[in-house]
């Protein structure tokens, strides 16, 4: 095989058997295209101590800390100590119980509003805040209160099916988060309550997609900006602008006038897997620039990302028979990070593991950033203890208090 011209990519494209001819530049060994494509593996060391100082620059002045709240909330005390449940459904509980616990606390738990269960799967977590709502005033709660449940699969063992005949209003939504225009949802229309937006583990780029549809709903974006781009659903998402805000597809998106839903109240997501982030979705595009980093860091600290949760694995030649990378018993709702970009030998364990913890802290700030543009005050907290799972740490945002609606 030749090696690539002097100047040119150094990327092969396997389709047509050659290396990439894009002329790159100067100290690099890939062009735009193809940086983002490239595993951590592939790069020198030079690369990756590069990368890692511009991690540590970044994250050295990051105003943006996480907190440990380990909450609960008693509604799910008595099925906390079922002992029917097994291990991985304690630890679903536990997390599902410190979730209602923030929402109390932020004071986002009550009637008169309708929750956003993003990636809702069974719908495990709008059950728990029914179920905290429904004995406080019954009459209002079942007037006033809708739950949305967002998933974009076909899911069995539905929980909300039990709640039809309850006086709460359910509905549940099989449609792709980018795709998703609230303002078009006919129960969301109807009564203009006001939202609160909630997910148990969004999966990467699934937080960022959440955050937009919740916060640049036509009904909610700023007046001044342009609506989007009528779009063929055969025709791919347009990147977005750093600052424009709307990524959805939707071929009505943006052609309302007015508020068409209620005011954000605030949300609570927990987040996971940000080795599964894409820069053309990514909130904190604006974040990143800011401190000089582009698409490239950003797709090589999504990668790093995954060390926070694999770095403690020990590298092939030293890994017992059969080692299986700790989910926190979350199986079905994480996608383990690719093996190739341990990177053996780079760095001890210790160290992936706390370079991938400052990974997931500045992909975080990002969204924290794009939350404050939409006036909201965004907090990370470890919301249960990491034996319960890895991924344990809860996104939250409420307006100021004088700016409450």
């Amino acid at each position: 095989m030749a090696a690539p011209a002097s100047g040119s990519c150094g990327f092969f494209v396997e389709k047509k058997k050659r290396f990439c001819k894009m002329i790159v530049g100067r100290g690099r060994r890939f062009c735009g295209e193809h940086a983002t494509m490239v595993s951590l593996c592939e790069r020198s060391r030079a690369e990756l101590q590069s990368l890692l100082d511009k991690l540590r620059t970044a994250t050295g002045d990051l105003h943006c800390d996480v907190d440990d709240r380990v909450l609960s909330h008693p509604v799910v005390e008595e099925e906390l100590n079922n002992p029917q449940n097994g291990g991985s459904a304690h630890k679903h509980l536990k997390q599902q119980s410190s979730i209602v616990g923030h929402l109390e606390e932020l004071g986002l738990l009550g009637g008169g509003r309708c929750f956003v269960e993003f990636g809702a799967g069974r719908g495990k977590l709008s059950h728990w805040i029914h179920e905290a709502l429904k004995d406080r005033d019954p009459l209002k709660t079942s007037e006033d209160l809708q739950l949305l449940l967002v998933e974009r699969c076909s899911t069995r063992f539905k929980v909300d099916g039990k709640h039809q005949d309850t006086g709460a209003q359910f509905e549940r939504l099989q449609v792709d988060i980018q795709h998703l225009d609230l303002s078009k949802v006919p129960l969301i229309r109807k009564k203009k309550l006001p939202l609160v937006g909630i997910g148990k583990h969004l999966c990467g780029a699934a937080t960022d997609l959440a955050l937009r549809c919740l916060l640049d709903t036509p009904g909610h974006r700023a007046e001044t900006a342009p609506p989007p781009k009528r779009l063929k659903t055969s025709e791919p998402a347009a990147e977005p602008d750093p600052d424009s805000g709307s990524v959805s597809n939707d071929p009505g998106a943006g052609s309302d006038h007015g508020p068409v839903s209620g005011p954000v109240l605030g949300l609570a997501v927990a987040l996971c897997c940000h080795h599964r982030c894409e820069w053309h979705h990514y909130v904190g595009q604006r974040f990143f620039l800011q401190l000089g980093l582009g698409p490239t860091e950003f797709s090589a600290f999504c990668r790093m990302s995954s060390w926070a949760t694999c770095g403690l694995r020990p590298t092939r030649q030293d890994r017992p028979p059969q080692d299986v990378t700790n989910q926190g018993g979350d199986d079905e709702e994480h996608e383990v990070a690719e093996e190739p970009d341990a990177v053996d030998g780079f760095l001890s364990p210790d160290e992936r593991q706390t370079v991938g913890r400052l990974c997931k802290l500045l992909i975080d700030s990002g969204r924290v950033h794009f939350l404050s543009t939409r006036g909201f005050r965004g907090r990370l907290s470890r919301y249960v203890d990491a034996s319960v799972t890895l991924e344990n740490v809860l996104l939250t945002a409420t307006p100021p208090p004088d700016c409450s609606p």
